[in-house]
């Protein structure tokens, strides 16, 4: 009777290992390219945090440098394992993780004369953000809003009153800001944190790479190891209680 017993749960022990996604060698990650976090060369703070996740475990990380729709097409279709800076559930079809990565700090970016907004008061303003962000999803009571194509012309649509604020993270304001000539004419107003995540695609490496990533993740939050990685960058660590 033991021995038999002994036997079925070999067979199941078996089963188990037959059924369960094998590692990847590696992990394609797509990213727009973002100043100090996700430079083309492979350098930055997200990368540095991907690289600490993922390489202790035997994957090597692999990056690739396109603009942030493109990434997302990209692990849409499979031909990359995740992209870098998601908001949770921002799109469908695709696989997010428990754990976020970092957190974005949202600002609201408007001529100084006009009323400061809050969390709570956004949603009273015209407001403008680059499209496929989906601030909509992420701020409370968001009515009026325009997605724009392109950061470019965002400092002329404020002086000419086609909105009261754009709204974006604030590396992104800031490098906006730098195009004024009159910078004194704009303000920034913190609105929210939002967790930034990753976004895996819907294939076998894909969910195979987001169960690694969060039992990564369980370890090295706790243990404090990822906080050298934004003391490094200067950026604010995200997983303060």
């Amino acid at each position: 009777m033991i021995a038999r017993m002994l036997m079925v749960f070999g067979l199941l022990a078996l089963c188990t290992a037959a059924v369960a996604e094998p590692l990847p060698a590696h992990i394609q990650v797509a990213s727009e390219e973002w100043s100090d976090y996700t430079n083309a060369d492979g350098s930055g703070l997200a990368w540095d945090i991907l690289r600490k996740v993922f390489e202790p475990a035997g994957v090597k990380l692999e990056t690739r440098s396109t603009p942030y729709m493109r990434s997302v097409g990209l692990v849409q279709r499979g031909e990359a394992d995740a992209w870098v800076g998601s908001y949770h559930d921002e799109i469908a079809n695709t696989l997010y993780p428990r754990w976020h990565y970092d957190t974005d700090h949202i600002y609201a970016l408007g001529l100084a004369d006009k009323p400061a907004p809050t969390l709570n008061t956004i949603g009273h303003f015209r407001l403008a953000w680059v499209r496929g962000y989906g601030f909509e999803r992420y701020l409370p009571g968001i009515h009026q809003f325009n997605e724009v194509q392109r950061r470019t012309g965002i400092l002329p649509m404020l002086l000419h009153d086609r909105a009261d604020y754009y709204i974006d993270a604030q590396t992104e304001i800031l490098g906006v800001l730098k195009q004024a000539d009159q910078p004194g004419r704009f303000k920034l107003t913190h609105i929210a944190e939002l967790p930034l995540f990753l976004g895996f695609a819907d294939t076998p490496n894909g969910r195979a790479l987001l169960a690694l990533f969060d039992r990564r993740m369980d370890q090295l939050v706790p243990s404090g190891e990822l906080r050298p990685l934004f003391d490094r960058w200067q950026q604010p660590y995200p997983f303060t209680p």
